[in-house]
């Protein structure tokens, strides 16, 4: 390990687990031990892990009512 704790992953390993230049990894400890994890993928294998709201929001209709109170405020009736 370097002095900015950067660490050199051998070209043995590099190889087997076909790492690229560039490729990114992760490292998890668990108690005293460190694993290297392989990042692959990109933002769109995550599409649908995140539930949907049932009704979606109507921003026109929010912003209406924030127009409406912040102009009730303006001519000092709120």
């Amino acid at each position: 390990m370097n002095r900015k704790g950067q660490v050199t992953i051998p070209k043995a390993i590099r190889d087997r687990l076909g790492l690229k230049e560039g490729e990114k990894v992760l490292f998890v400890m668990q108690g005293e031990e460190v694993f290297l994890k392989i990042v692959k993928g990109t933002i769109l294998d995550l599409r649908g892990s995140v539930q949907a709201f049932a009704h979606p929001e109507d921003f026109t209709r929010i912003r209406q009512s924030v127009k409406q109170v912040v102009g009730k405020r303006e001519v000092g009736h709120g």
